[in-house]
């Protein structure tokens, strides 16, 4: 079985992972932050849908998906524009759309449904060379767009009031933020599925918040954490033949238990 780690399928799946293993916290610890983690299972649904039409109309899926998912962060940003007093409802709208339009390409296409699950639950191993320069092409932008805006993200992150009475661009930054996040979670989905695609958005911040003394050090933590998990994960499951997307998981939860017990024995 160890064989399997030096295959090129096993090298795609890792590249992939590793890329989404920067991606995901970073945009994480902006959505934790701003109490939008559900975010996260919300854009991954209405991928789904994208992916599924996808299929039905002999596109590539995950262009399909990010398309779908990029509109839907625009509609969130809309709704939530005009909800500010029940912010989540844009939430839970989409989220309700996209469920909706998934059943409905799922019925239209029952051929298809056995590829489509594949983006419910991920399939890293299936990765190809076009799904890691898509994935790559979103990394380098997710990167380059937080090292310009780190403070801007930050402060919003914090105080959104006080970011508008100091002249930014609030709404500009919000609807970027947004986006970012549709295209990280519309690439992610194939690797740890869009069942758990949010656990990788929030368990490394949720662990990092939790040992690191600033902003900045909880990102480099939040990275860090999300890269060891993807790599031991993946790891584990080529070795005894277990599911990726669900190993990664389980591994950011046994992380985050460990590191709550140890921090309260330190404490105490």
């Amino acid at each position: 079985m160890v064989d399997i780690l030096f295959s090129d399928f096993f090298g795609r799946a890792l590249a992939g992972g590793v890329l989404i293993g920067i991606t995901a916290p970073l945009i994480g610890i902006f959505l934790v932050l701003r109490r939008l983690s559900m975010i996260g299972d919300t854009l991954a649904h209405v991928t789904i849908a994208g992916v599924a039409l996808g299929f039905l109309i002999n596109l590539y899926p995950l262009a399909a998906g990010l398309v779908f998912a990029v509109l839907a962060s625009f509609a969130i940003e809309k709704l939530r524009k005009a909800y500010k007093s029940y912010a989540e409802l844009s939430i839970a709208i989409i989220m309700s759309g996209g469920v909706a339009l998934a059943s409905l390409f799922f019925t239209l296409g029952m051929g298809y449904n056995t590829d489509v699950m594949s983006y419910l639950f991920g399939s890293i191993y299936t990765l190809d060379s076009t799904d890691l320069m898509v994935v790559g092409g979103v990394t380098v932008v997710v990167i380059v767009v937080i090292s310009l805006f780190f403070k801007e993200f930050f402060l919003l992150s914090f105080e959104e009031d006080a970011a508008s009475v100091s002249g930014l661009p609030v709404r500009m930054l919000n609807m970027l933020l947004t986006v970012l996040t549709a295209l990280v979670i519309s690439t992610a989905i194939k690797i740890v599925g869009a069942l758990l695609v949010s656990a990788l958005l929030t368990i490394p911040v949720a662990i990092s918040l939790l040992i690191a003394r600033s902003f900045k050090s909880s990102v480099i933590f939040a990275v860090v954490i999300s890269e060891i998990a993807v790599v031991i994960g993946l790891v584990i499951a080529g070795i005894w033949n277990l599911a990726p997307g669900a190993t990664i998981v389980l591994l950011l939860i046994a992380m985050l238990i460990l590191t709550m017990v140890g921090k309260r024995k330190f404490s105490s």
